[in-house]
């Protein structure tokens, strides 16, 4: 009975901790790009926003169609006039409805009228340059939309390069891991023979405590950079992690960067779309001063029954207006048209010298990381042998416990930096040429 409960209990830990294990997905930087364009949630906002635009501009189709309404009002009065304008609307006034006395009090009048009202501008010189205005404006959001994009690809980039680095540090942390055990019992052996003394020994399971922690911290950071990248996909992370196919590089590769600034870029390009925004709302605020010329008719059907089209007549007609004077309001408004389109020209100019000085800065911080790479690789390769020397030394009893510990750290401490350094010129390459796109 006692072997078949164990059995029983085997079973259920082995079932909770498998509905609560992680797994792990691989994933190639090629499948990244894709996912992140169909279903990060930046680049959806981003679209929402340039159609948003796009409606907008549609909005000032308005300029050239016609307005076109349809409306059916039935009413029922003794109001002097009304009555006897239904009457006249309905064609059926008598000689006798001018008596005073059927003009003063007539009886209750009923009217029913089916009205079709159309509306047609036709010149309108504020209107024509609203809608440029907001044609300008729909291509600026479609144009950071793009670069909203390149920023994306850039991003997942760095994130799926993290999860690298993450993976490459727990894998250096293992190697330590399983040298300090070694050493651990190379030494435990050496204080059984007599050779070393105690405080080695905690000495060196200290150190293997400290690797552990080390080693765990590492696999917390591929959880975290996991999570960041399903973030970044939208999707969800819980139960799962994502593992690269592809190893961090482990060397650099120089080449030439084109770093001068290129106005072509899109989001510099969204910047110059978005003051020739401002320009046309400046110039449409000025030519409100003008007059509008706008066409109208309508065709009526009357009768004093219900759906009744006994009665019919239409109208014609245009109207030139003129607002003359509206209390200031135009001219205020031009006034404020006006500066914020010089606003949106200062801000241009200084968004553009804030990127070149931002390539200049990242084309510096690539030249360093370089010279970073080189210094790393030199001090791990030499960290490397001292280890190796130190290791031998020990093994014949001519180096401290201590000096090896040391040594040993050193080189898992070198070997962290040249990666992280490689890490850091890669996507200082990436970022340079995000720059100049």
């Amino acid at each position: 009975m006692k072997k078949i409960k164990g059995i029983v209990l085997v079973g259920v830990l082995l079932v909770y901790f498998s509905g609560h294990s992680q797994d792990t997905l691989s994933i190639s930087k090629s499948d990244l790009f894709q996912k992140v364009a169909d279903k990060n949630l930046q680049i959806k906002i981003a679209e929402k926003s340039y159609q948003s635009a796009k409606a907008d501009y549609n909005q000032t189709n308005t300029l050239f169609l016609p307005n076109i309404n349809v409306s059916y009002t039935g009413i029922s009065t003794t109001n002097p006039l009304m009555a006897f304008g239904s009457k006249l609307n309905q064609e059926i006034l008598t000689p006798a409805d001018f008596n005073p006395a059927v003009l003063n009090d007539p009886a209750v009048t009923q009217n029913f009228a089916t009205k079709f009202e159309i509306q047609q501008p036709l010149i309108n010189v504020d209107g024509i340059y609203g809608r440029q205005a907001a044609k300008t404006k729909m291509e600026a959001y479609q144009l950071q939309t793009e670069r909203t994009k390149e920023y994306l690809i850039l991003e997942v980039t760095k994130a799926y390069m993290q999860l690298q680095l993450t993976y490459k540090a727990v894998k250096v942390l293992e190697k330590a891991e399983a040298t300090a055990t070694a050493n651990l019992k190379m030494v435990e052996n050496y204080f059984k023979q007599g050779l070393l003394q105690k405080t080695d020994v905690l000495n060196v399971k200290v150190r293997v405590g400290e690797i552990n922690n080390q080693l765990q911290y590492a696999k917390s950071n591929v959880q975290n950079a996991s999570d960041y990248l399903a973030f970044l996909l939208n999707e969800d992370s819980k139960g799962k992690t994502y593992k690269p196919i592809e190893e961090l590089e482990n060397a650099i590769e120089i080449e030439a960067i084109n770093t001068q600034l290129s106005e072509n870029r899109k989001d510099i390009q969204a910047m110059n779309k978005s003051s020739e925004a401002f320009e046309k709302m400046m110039q449409m605020s000025k030519m409100n001063f003008l007059p509008r010329l706008n066409a109208f008719g309508s065709y009526e059907l009357y009768d004093s029954t219900f759906l009744g089209t006994a009665a019919k007549g239409y109208l014609v007609g245009a109207q030139l207006s003129w607002n003359v004077f509206d209390g200031y309001k135009s001219i205020g408004k031009y006034d404020k048209a006006k500066a914020d389109f010089q606003k949106a020209e200062v801000e241009t100019e200084q968004y553009i010298k804030q990127s070149q000085m931002e390539l200049n800065k990242t084309n510096r911080q690539l030249k360093d990381a370089e010279n970073k790479v080189n210094l790393s690789q030199l001090a791990f390769e030499q960290s490397q042998e001292a280890f190796r020397i130190r290791q031998n030394r020990f093994a014949q009893g001519l180096e401290k416990t201590t000096d090896l510990l040391l040594s040993e750290t050193q080189v898992i401490q070198k070997e962290l930096e040249y990666s992280q350094s490689v890490f850091e010129y890669n996507f200082t390459k990436h970022y340079l040429q995000f720059l100049t796109k």
